[in-house]
């Protein structure tokens, strides 16, 4: 694992593989490089791939004082790309990674891109009356502050129940029968640093992307899983209509993590994408 430190003192882990047209894969929130490396060494053969740990998140040391906010993970990503002096890239950006290419583009444009590919996830995760394309459809402020107060309280039960009482029928049944997959996401939850995580909760979703969805001017790849706990179909359409260079693709039988349930057709359709730019 390789290391840069960023402009705040923070050291941020990445690991890198192959040589060819620089992929950069962001994960989502709890999660870290890991998601990736399997994808990352089927890509290799032709692409140089970054599997970075996002500040606050996988084997980065627990840090009271980390940002764990993704304007500073936008941040981050531009370091990363100015330090390895990469032009041409590919961002592929799973929920919370997604939103971290999205403030990238808007803090520092797209001139050092070629592409991007988005997974499931909506520029605004708070709805309101003008806004039905967040969490559930129905996560207003006051819903987000009352989650806020059970994170605080309960971590890792708190975000099993924000995955299980969702838009999945799949996940709803396996989280009323405390499956083995459920206990093993509350054993892997209960060892993250869950002050940080919840900082970056609150920013995930403080934060407002729909305005730069427009000005994307590179091509852009949507996954979205037709049976997402958080995210409707409606999401996917609508960011394809406002994407000038977009193509969606939406898995079957899918969840927030269509890439996992669809691993070779993601991988087929992620590298025709990129071989095509």
């Amino acid at each position: 694992m390789e290391f840069f430190t960023s402009t705040d003192g923070t050291d941020i882990h990445y690991q890198v593989l192959g040589h060819g047209r620089p992929i950069i894969f962001l994960h989502g929130w709890t999660e870290g490089a890991n998601q990736w490396l399997s994808f990352a060494e089927e890509l290799a053969g032709h692409c140089q791939v970054f599997c970075w740990d996002a500040r606050g998140h996988g084997g980065h040391d627990i840090d009271p004082e980390c940002d764990a906010c993704i304007p500073r993970m936008a941040d981050d990503l531009y370091q990363l790309i100015e330090q390895q002096q990469l032009q041409g890239v590919v961002l592929v950006g799973h929920s919370m990674g997604a939103l971290t290419a999205w403030e990238y583009i808007r803090r520092y444009g797209s001139s050092a891109l070629s592409g991007l590919c988005t997974i499931d996830q909506s520029p605004r995760l708070i709805t309101d009356q003008h806004w039905p394309h967040g969490v559930y459809g129905e996560f207003n402020t006051t819903h987000n502050v009352r989650f806020i107060e059970q994170l605080e309280t309960d971590f890792p039960a708190t975000v099993l129940a924000l995955i299980g009482e969702g838009n999945n029928s799949r996940s709803q049944e396996n989280y009323q029968r405390n499956s083995r997959g459920f206990q093993k996401m509350h054993e892997y939850l209960a060892t993250l640093p869950e002050a940080q995580m919840v900082q970056c909760w609150r920013s995930l979703t403080r934060i407002d992307l729909r305005e730069v969805i427009p000005s994307i001017d590179v091509p852009v790849l949507l996954i979205h899983g037709d049976e997402s706990q958080f995210y409707s179909q409606e999401l996917a359409r609508w960011l394809s209509e406002q994407i000038p260079q977009a193509q969606l693709h939406i898995y079957q039988d899918a969840d927030h993590s269509p890439h996992l349930w669809h691993r070779e057709l993601f991988v087929s359709q992620l590298s025709q994408f990129v071989q095509g730019l």
